[in-house]
């Protein structure tokens, strides 16, 4: 008896820490993008809970992980609006082998044609459509409800915002996705910025759409795949005959897909994928199976989390075992030093992986790896590879204990690491090579002072002809500096004056962001910006002043003053200022234009065509106006764009608060007629 009451008090135990598992697991791959478990580990965990519920049902409460599917919704406001789906939207159960797809098959009705369909890696998306115009765009969210990010989805170019002849109302659901070029280049932007790499498109693709900047969004190039139609009056008696209608009308509905009739016509679908998906030029991470005949859908209806019609098969992640023959170290821009594996040559995904990334210390001492060891190498749907786990043999592999290094590998400075980080830095800024080449490369960036024709090679060779050593030494480059060089003609090195020339006119924020105060990126740069108009009052900023401009943290603060508190940087920016830089803000920019909303507290609520939220919110402060966040008795109008939040409208409506559309505000402050 005690025996037992021992292993229910342990299977019980084991419930709740798997409960707690999967719920962390869930947020961080559906909120934080940053998933820590694999599919299958997932997926492994979930049936064992699933187990435990059946032989304790009172431990299947409504919230339980197997109860619901994961959320995309954050745990605070994020600036979207949230609205229920009108149509549950719901995850698919995942199998892994023929024998799985094989006992799904035996619960379908006899006879039953199959849809194969690739399995796209994105963000799940739900489009509204009423009188064909696209009114709504929610993700998953937690199933019942989920975001609106209409406006990000407008920018999309391949899905239509109207189309005319359909139904008064439909829905047809799909995934967003960051094609491979586009997250390559965005993670080459990310790494030149020392910021987290993403580590695959779906996560990537994920951040992007919960961006609240749409020109952002638009410039990273996000494309869509959409896969099911839904609706009350609809033609079309099967899967494939809707989806079909669905790209007649313009849809970006993917051709990669086949009536199957057998589980073998299935298993061969997925063997040619598993190799042809490699060419794509978006990702996929296996293959959906649905039933194709509507009617039997709605016959076999679904579990609380999954439709019983269809299922998901995930290809195995791309591994393979290789010796880890050095762990050596490389430092970046603003000095972290990197561990890095360097590996016996090893073909994943069609490439020959010789490197992975150890992130830090703390990774390389949690995995338990040494120089000699045996590793595992995975790429799977993530295009960076990654060290998973070291081969456990009776071989005699390395010996000795993992000792992260003292000092820098390239300049000798003993390395310092900051409370609270997990990073071990270089505090040689001003004379470490990397560091001082990083800073370079960052200051001539697109995004910083955007001067055409100093890239990596060439900073690098500037670098061993000893013509730079900061960036103000840039300034001090005449033509006849580069003529001479190799590779240089007189056409080309006047290219590279000409931008250094046309750098001087790049506006304050930019040069803020450019001269590279560590933790200081390009939004944060803009906002502090906005509140210290000059180099001069940033300079003389306490912590206190600091940390009250928005998104501005204690640690950021303190970066900003002691780059201000170094004799070489003070040196450094006094020749900027002397070669001509703006480190002033326009005297225009923030100055009062009229008395036209004196007086007035106003709301901004919608999505605009003509200037974003915030270029409004400073108009309205321009022309003598007030800025509120909620609607109230003291609310003089609502400035209205399209999708308007439903709360706001109500209130305003119970309080007889009117409405403003975009082109009468703009005629009301004289910018248009």
């Amino acid at each position: 008896m005690d025996d037992l009451f021992s292993t229910e008090t342990n299977e019980r135990a084991e419930a709740a820490r798997l409960r707690a598992e999967l719920e962390d697991a869930n947020y961080r791959y559906y909120v934080l993008n940053q998933p820590t478990l694999s599919d299958r580990d997932f997926d492994f965990k979930m049936k064992r809970l699933q187990a435990l519920e059946e032989l304790y049902p009172d431990l299947r409460t409504p919230d339980s992980p197997t109860q619901r599917v994961g959320s995309d919704l954050g745990r605070k406001a994020n600036g979207f609006e949230q609205v229920a789906h009108r149509y549950p939207m719901l995850s698919l159960a995942n199998s892994y082998n023929r024998e799985e797809i094989e006992d799904w098959v035996r619960h379908l009705p006899a006879g039953v044609e199959i849809v194969a369909e690739l399995k796209y890696d994105g963000l799940s998306i739900s489009l509204h459509y009423e009188k064909g115009r696209l009114v709504r765009a929610l993700t998953r969210g937690d199933g019942v409800q989920g975001d609106d990010v209409l406006r990000n989805i407008r920018t999309i170019q391949s899905i239509p915002s109207y189309v005319q002849g359909l139904p008064d109302y439909y829905e047809i659901r799909g995934e967003v996705l960051l094609p491979w070029e586009a997250f390559e280049r965005l993670n080459r932007e990310r790494e030149e910025q020392e910021e987290p790499l993403f580590a695959n498109p779906r996560n990537a693709a994920s951040g992007t759409l919960k961006l609240l900047n749409p020109a952002e969004v638009a410039r990273r190039g996000l494309t869509c795949r959409l896969y099911h139609v839904l609706g009350e009056n609809l033609t079309g008696r099967t899967h494939t005959e809707r989806l079909e209608q669905a790209r007649l009308w313009g849809f970006p509905v993917s051709e990669k897909m086949q009536v199957c009739r057998s589980v073998d016509e299935v298993m061969a679908f997925i063997e040619r994928w598993d190799t042809g998906r490699k060419n794509l030029p978006v990702a996929t991470d296996g293959i959906v199976l649905k039933v194709n005949d509507i009617a039997a859908q709605q016959e076999l209806g679904f579990t609380a989390k999954t439709p019983r019609w269809a299922i998901a098969y995930k290809f195995p992640a791309e591994k393979q075992l290789t010796v880890l023959r050095q762990i050596s170290y490389q430092v970046g821009r603003t000095g972290v030093v990197t561990p890095v594996a360097n590996l016996d040559p090893v073909q994943l995904s069609g490439t020959i992986v010789q490197r992975a990334t150890l992130h830090n210390e703390d990774f390389v001492r949690q995995l338990g790896i040494r120089d000699g060891d045996k590793v595992w190498v995975e790429k799977g749907g993530e295009i960076i590879p990654k060290i998973t786990g070291k081969e456990e043999t009776g071989e005699q592999q390395a010996t000795g204990v993992y000792q992260f290094i003292t000092h820098c590998p390239e300049c000798g400075t003993m390395l310092v690491r900051v409370e609270g980080e997990a990073a071990w830095r270089c505090p040689n800024e001003n004379g470490c090579p990397p560091q001082q080449k990083g800073k370079l490369e960052h200051f001539v960036s697109r995004k910083a002072m955007n001067i055409d024709g100093l890239g990596e090679e060439t900073i690098d060779l500037l670098w061993q002809k000893n013509l730079v050593r900061n960036i103000a030494d840039l300034y001090d480059l005449k033509e006849s500096d580069l003529s001479g060089l190799e590779g240089f003609g007189q056409k080309s090195a006047q290219r590279i004056i000409s931008g250094i020339e046309a750098s001087k006119q790049v506006p304050w924020e930019r040069v803020l962001f450019a001269i590279g105060i560590r933790m200081v990126g390009e939004t944060t740069a803009k906002k502090i910006a906005r509140r210290f108009r000059s180099l001069q009052e940033l300079q003389w900023a306490s912590v206190e002043q600091l940390t009250a401009v928005e998104d501005v943290g204690e640690q950021i603060a303190r970066n900003i003053v002691s780059f201000f508190e170094r004799e070489d940087n003070l040196n450094m920016l006094l020749r900027l200022q002397q070669a001509g830089l703006q480190f002033t803000a326009e005297e225009t920019t923030g100055q009062p234009i009229s008395n036209e909303l004196e007086g007035q507290t106003i709301v901004i609520s919608g999505v605009f065509q003509k200037h974003s939220r915030d270029e409004y919110k400073a108009l309205i402060e321009r022309h003598g106006g007030k800025n509120a966040g909620s609607v109230s008795k003291k609310t003089s109008f609502i400035l209205a764009g399209e999708n308007m939040g439903p709360e706001k409208r109500k209130k305003a409506d119970q309080l007889g608060v009117p409405l403003v559309e975009e082109d009468a505000f703009l005629q009301r402050i004289g910018i248009i007629n």
